[in-house]
Parts: C-alpha cells; structure tokens; sequence
C-alpha cells in the first residue's frame, strides 16, 4: 500500500514539475519577446525609413530573422563608402534598443579586397544581443561580398563576442566585389578610419 501511494506521490510531483518548467518558459518566452523586436514591426520601421516598399527588403529581413531570431535594437542611419582595392566606409545613425536607450554612434573603417567602386546608402543595422547603448562601441569585423546596384539592396553581418550587427543597405551608386575590414563605432565623429 505504501509503494501506491509513493508512486502516486512522485506521478504527482512530475506532473507539478512539469507545469512550473512550462510555466518558467512561458515567461522566458513572454520576457525575450517584450525585449526583442519581431519581423513585422522591423519591417514596417524599415519601410517607413527607407522611404518605400522593395521586394529585396522583405527578402533580406526575412533572412536575417531565419538565421539569428528577433533584435533587441536597430540602428537608422546614412553612410558612404568608396573603393579601389582599399576602401573607406563612413557612417551616422540613432542606435535605439527595444529595452530602453538610446545612442548617437558613429562608423568608419577600412577595407581591403577586390573591390572597385562607390556608393551613398540608408543603412538600417538589425542588432542582436546588445545589452547597454555602450557595448557598441568597439570595432567590428566584416566580410563583405556586395554588389550594389542603383537602389539595390544589400546586407552583411558583422560580429564581435556575442553581439551581431546585420547592417542592411540601400544605396545609389555602383559597387562591385569582395572585402574584409572592420568597422569602428565611436560616440564622436571622426575621419581617421581606423
């Protein structure tokens, strides 16, 4: 009789437990969703930033979502950038987190590569786990393989530890190849790209 009703016991302590893990997922869920941003708010931001609907905008979001999830921030912001073999990208925006915050940043940075070319480009950077506007700043590595057409759009990632930066762009001009180099964000303006 006592073996009953200890295994009626610990059926029923398995049964508790696993209403407090769902219930503890639940609220991790409902927690990372009030933080993060989800695909259609990014891209009715990104639209109304861009100034108009495309069909590659969609095409890219989607993609950035499929591969790293929802952001806890996006950057809106103008850069240029140009290149013969060795290149230099300058930029400005409003960095604004889902949680709280927000920063005015800066980027500038060279490249190297086969690259030829120049454009001027919006730029709406999708950013993942960033926990304060400060951990920004810092330099980030990229590959970049582009090709940019007259109001193409295009996106790389850049990554340092744990914080993604997936800098969608939609520019006018023409620019064509491959490259590495980094970006550096700082809280000022500068013109010394490294």
């Amino acid at each position: 009789m006592l073996n009953r009703y200890g295994r009626w016991l610990v059926r029923l302590a398995a049964v508790a437990w696993l209403f407090a893990a769902a219930a503890v997922h639940a609220a991790d869920t409902q927690n990372a969703e009030k933080d993060t941003y989800d695909q259609d708010s990014v891209l009715k931001d990104a639209e109304a930033f861009f100034g108009s609907s495309t069909e590659g905008l969609a095409k890219v979001i989607e993609k950035a979502f499929k591969e790293h999830g929802r952001p806890n921030g996006y950057i809106k912001g103008e850069e240029a950038s140009g290149a013969i073999t060795v290149g230099l990208r300058y930029g400005d925006g409003v960095l604004t987190l889902k949680g709280g915050g927000s920063q005015k940043v800066y980027w500038q940075g060279p490249s190297i590569g086969f690259d030829l070319g120049a454009n001027a480009s919006k730029v709406f950077v999708l950013v993942y786990h960033l926990a304060s506007p400060a951990e920004i700043f810092q330099r980030f590595p990229a590959v970049d393989g582009s090709f940019y057409y007259i109001g193409g759009v295009g996106i790389n990632y850049q990554q340092r530890g744990n914080v993604i930066l997936a800098p969608i762009r939609l520019g006018v001009g023409l620019r064509a190849g491959a490259s590495i180099g980094y970006l550096h964000y700082t809280k000022k303006k500068t013109y010394v790209p490294f």
